[in-house]
């Protein structure tokens, strides 16, 4: 009986250790699936962003006087607001898919899918953002730009490029912010560390002044106007980014120019 006792402790003790080691395999497992989620947010994003559609929802529906009102001298817009077309670009430069929007990250957009690969890769993906650019030059089209928090790192990015505004340099320092080289100094250098503002003004320093521009992001005069981006991209209805407006139909997320050439008159 003594005997008997023994074995069934024996195959208790056994069962209980097989199932402590199960646990521990299954938590391990857990938390390597955790990190490469944690480490891939852009592949993470990349099926929200394909999956995204146009919002039709009436609660973010807007009209054709709201978009013209965003076209004040407070805001950052180029072209003439009375332009037949009006186009609203809501971007944080920190976020990947405003960054494969805007076509001057190519890694980028190889690393988010086949979906997003651009057409000078083989792919057929069409930046939105330079097509759209291209309109405002010829005259058919006027743009606005409004920052959103979509990816947490782009405030001082966003502070800087209200700074290069000032200087007529917008452009130049957005190209160059949403390059590969601009993607990794926001999101791994920067990330809205006010102290690395030297950081970004030797980044941008072939494109704008220098001294301007140090001066500028240290004085602290965009603060309130990052706030303010946000209450009027919210008040469009956009909560991530990119959001864009083509007159006033609404694309939340990086689509192709050709899913929103439609939409312009």
């Amino acid at each position: 009986m003594a005997d008997y006792t023994q074995k069934i402790d024996s195959l208790a003790k056994n069962i209980q250790t097989l199932t402590y080691l199960t646990i521990m395999l299954i938590i391990a497992v857990g938390i390597l699936f955790v990190k490469d989620y944690v480490n891939a947010p852009v592949r993470q994003e990349a099926v929200k962003a394909a999956d995204a559609q146009p919002d039709t929802d009436t609660t973010t529906q807007v009209t054709a006087k709201q978009i013209k009102a965003l076209f004040t001298k407070d805001q950052i817009y180029f072209g003439n607001k009375n332009s037949q077309n009006l186009i609203v670009m809501v971007s944080d430069p920190s976020c990947p898919y405003c960054q494969i929007a805007a076509g001057e990250n190519p890694e980028l957009n190889k690393e988010a899918g086949a979906q997003f690969l651009l057409e000078q890769d083989g792919g057929t993906y069409i930046a939105p953002l330079p097509k759209m650019r291209a309109l405002v030059e010829e005259g058919k089209a006027a743009l606005v730009w409004i920052y959103q928090n979509g990816h947490n790192n782009g405030e001082m990015a966003t502070k800087a490029l209200y700074c290069a505004y000032e200087q007529s340099k917008f452009w130049e320092a957005h190209d160059l912010l949403m390059s590969g080289a601009g993607y990794d100094l926001i999101n791994n250098v920067v990330q809205n560390d006010q102290s690395k503002a030297g950081d970004l003004v030797s980044f941008l320093a072939e494109v704008v002044n220098s001294d301007k521009l140090q001066a500028c992001l240290e004085s602290g005069k965009y603060d309130a106007k990052i706030t303010q981006d946000m209450a009027l991209s919210a008040s469009l209805g956009v909560s991530g980014t990119p959001g864009f407006f083509v007159n006033t139909t609404n694309f939340a997320g990086a689509y192709s120019w050709a899913e929103m050439e439609s939409s312009v008159k």
